[in-house]
């Protein structure tokens, strides 16, 4: 064997082992998952081609890392093993036809499991009684955590119905994406350190020494497997989930069985399509064969059951190197760190800026300009750098040094309120506001002026056409000609939009404004009360916080824009300019959703949210954001979120866009 291979493996093995420990031991990865198997499907393709160089203590040849010291060592009856990866629709089927020579052909049916990204743990019950907890450990033996087990509120001390003698099952330990949300936003407050991510917070709160810690922790499990069982006998794997169920064990809702792998293909894309709703965070999904004496057939490699196969949804993070941190300056004002980074693939899509959030993060982080940092992207949310990873460190990174002035305009930046992490420029005329304020106000549940996206609205002021969001309504055919990509029939049309956005109402109006701490709803209820611009101008606090569902954060804001001399000069040129909208009182068209509390979630087609909603409060309802055991019913349209999955869990009617428009046209 050539010099060069014999050290690439030796490196690799030093690497892996090195990840390992960071990952399973200290809870605190440098690198993403799909990163890690790349190093060890390389590892693993050296050793084949040179099998002499295969030792016991290869990472290939074991299951995973090292049990945490402080805890009691447990031996598992039986081993934790890890599940081969797939990454495609193509691994997906090559496995199943090693499935199926394996089995000579027969028949068989799948189950396909979300893979939450979690802790591993099994629970130990004897006549139904809890009587131990283990981590995975390095899958021969864990570490015993049975004290901190008993504080998550899921996992039953005894179980109901009629259990096994004996029962070992695993599972996932977890956190819900609200319960981590919520957690680090009281840890902030109570001047903690937040956590990065859940699986983290997870895995940390399962090696707390003190259980009280670990029971303030919002931990859940869910029963994927079994290990040893005394009493009973499953024929299939959907066979031991059912009788999971009935003995009060926790299942992931999502579990499904097939006759194919056309239709396991089909069921893993779908739930990968479904990732970013789902109420936890999940990396991908579990196929195994149901039959569990075709299982024993097929039985175990060295590291993996041949039976059962993990399909990796696309990575949702990666490390790249961070090459600046920019600052934004959003249409409130708002001072925003952003990471410049190298190009880096996440989740599918080439990464190449991520939020820092604020200056205080950044400080929190001990991020620099120069580092490797490890991103995180969820769907469409923006990619968030979640840690600086100083071990790579050379001495020429660069410490961020907060600004004192905007960028855009150079007008100083400060907290608006000592209590905000947010600095802010408060300069009404800062070039960089106007132009985000712009594309709001043309945006389609504002003044909805088609055609007047980013690009026309960046154009427009560097060619100075405007200077302000009245000057909108001065534009001729001349101007816009001159602006890139523009010719007769798109000036005309966009003029067009812009006209027929002059019978725009009140409340798109002001919603359009950007007014801080005015939202669309907020935005109604302003214009539905006042009825035009020049009551709500003159209101005081004190009249803005008589109403109801307005507070006095969001009275103080209101009144502290337009008592703006910048604001009360661009109000007077729209009037001018034959721009004063008005607002009706919300006439009551019907009363027969009189009394109905009602949510809106995912995706409509006939309407917009807000015209939903306004149809809703039209014929009687009161129309909430959140669902509760009070909420009458929900309407749910495509790719609904995580109220759909709460208004299932508390028994709250659902209903289809469809059904919703049939009942108020009855």
């Amino acid at each position: 064997m050539p010099p060069s291979v014999h050290k690439e493996i030796e490196n690799l093995r030093t690497e892996i082992r090195k990840h390992e420990y960071l990952y399973y031991v200290k809870a605190q990865p440098e690198i993403s998952d799909s990163e890690y198997d790349a190093l060890l499907k390389r590892l693993e393709a050296l050793e084949q081609k040179h099998p002499e160089r295969i030792t016991p203590d290869s990472p290939t040849q074991r299951v995973g890392g090292q049990p945490v010291e402080g805890f009691p060592t447990v031996k598992h009856a039986v081993p934790m093993l890890s599940l081969d990866n797939t990454y495609s629709a193509e691994d997906l089927r090559d496995w199943d036809a090693r499935v199926d020579k394996g089995l000579d052909g027969k028949a068989r049916d799948y189950i396909v499991e979300l893979k939450i990204d979690g802790v591993g743990m099994a629970l130990h019950y004897e006549d139904g009684r809890l009587v131990k907890a283990a981590t995975r450990g390095d899958g021969e033996t864990g570490e015993d955590i049975t004290l901190n087990a008993r504080t998550i509120r899921n996992v039953p001390l005894k179980l109901v119905g009629k259990p096994p003698k004996v029962l070992e099952v695993r599972g996932e330990v977890y956190i819900s994406k609200n319960d981590f949300a919520a957690f680090n936003k009281r840890a902030v407050a109570d001047g903690e350190e937040p956590f990065a991510n859940a699986r983290n917070a997870a895995a940390g709160s399962l090696r707390q020494k003190d259980p009280r810690v670990t029971a303030r922790r919002p931990l859940r499990f869910f029963v994927h497997s079994f290990g040893r069982v005394d009493g009973a006998e499953y024929k299939t794997h959907s066979e031991f989930l059912d009788h999971c169920r009935e003995l009060g064990l926790t299942i992931e809702e999502h579990t499904k069985s097939f006759k194919d792998i056309d239709g396991v293909i089909a069921r893993c894309l779908a739930l990968q399509d479904k990732r970013d709703s789902l109420a936890h965070e999940a990396d991908g999904c579990v196929v195994k064969v149901d039959d569990r004496a075709q299982q024993r057939s097929l039985g175990f490699t060295m590291k993996s059951p041949r039976w059962g196969v993990a399909y990796k949804f696309p990575a949702q993070q990666a490390t790249t190197r961070l090459l600046n941190i920019d600052i934004s300056v959003g249409r409130t004002g708002a001072i925003t760190p952003v990471a410049k980074l190298e190009p880096v693939e996440c989740a599918g899509v080439t990464i190449s800026n991520a939020t820092l959030h604020n200056f205080d993060e950044i400080q929190r982080l001990d991020v620099r300009a120069g580092d490797w940092v490890l991103i995180e992207r969820a769907g469409d949310v923006i990619p968030k750098v979640i840690k600086a990873i100083t071990t790579k460190r050379t001495g020429v990174e660069q410490p961020f040094v907060r600004p004192t002035e905007c960028p855009a305009c150079h007008e100083t930046i400060s907290k608006v309120k000592e209590e905000e992490v947010i600095y802010r420029c408060t300069n009404p005329a800062c070039p960089a506001q106007l132009e985000k304020i712009l594309i709001h106000f043309a945006a389609r549940d504002c003044m909805d002026i088609e055609g007047m996206g980013e690009a026309v609205v960046q154009e427009l002021f560097r060619k100075k056409k405007i200077a302000d969001l009245a000057d909108v309504y001065r534009l001729k055919k001349d101007d816009l000609l001159e602006l890139e990509g523009f010719k007769d029939k798109k000036a005309e049309n966009l003029l067009k939009s812009i006209e027929t956005s002059r019978g725009r109402n009140l409340s798109r109006f002001l919603f359009g404004l950007g007014i801080r701490d005015v939202g669309e709803k907020g935005a109604m209820i302003l214009a539905s009360h006042f009825g035009s611009l020049d009551k709500l101008m003159e209101a005081t606090t004190e009249d803005l916080t008589a109403l109801h569902e307005v507070g006095p954060v969001m009275a103080e804001s209101v009144v502290n824009f337009f008592k703006q001399p910048l604001v009360k000069k661009l109000i007077k040129k729209f009037k001018e300019l034959g721009i004063n909208p008005k607002e009706e009182k919300s006439k009551i068209k019907s009363t027969i959703l009189s009394g109905k509390t009602i949510v809106f979630t995912g995706e409509l087609k006939s309407f917009s949210r807000s015209e939903a909603e306004r149809l809703a409060r039209e014929h009687g309802a009161n129309v909430t954001s959140s669902v509760s055991k009070n909420t009458s019913f929900v309407v749910v349209g495509a790719e609904p979120g995580s109220k759909f999955q709460k208004a299932q869990k508390l028994g709250v009617e659902v209903i289809s866009e469809e059904e919703f428009k049939k009942r108020i046209t009855k």
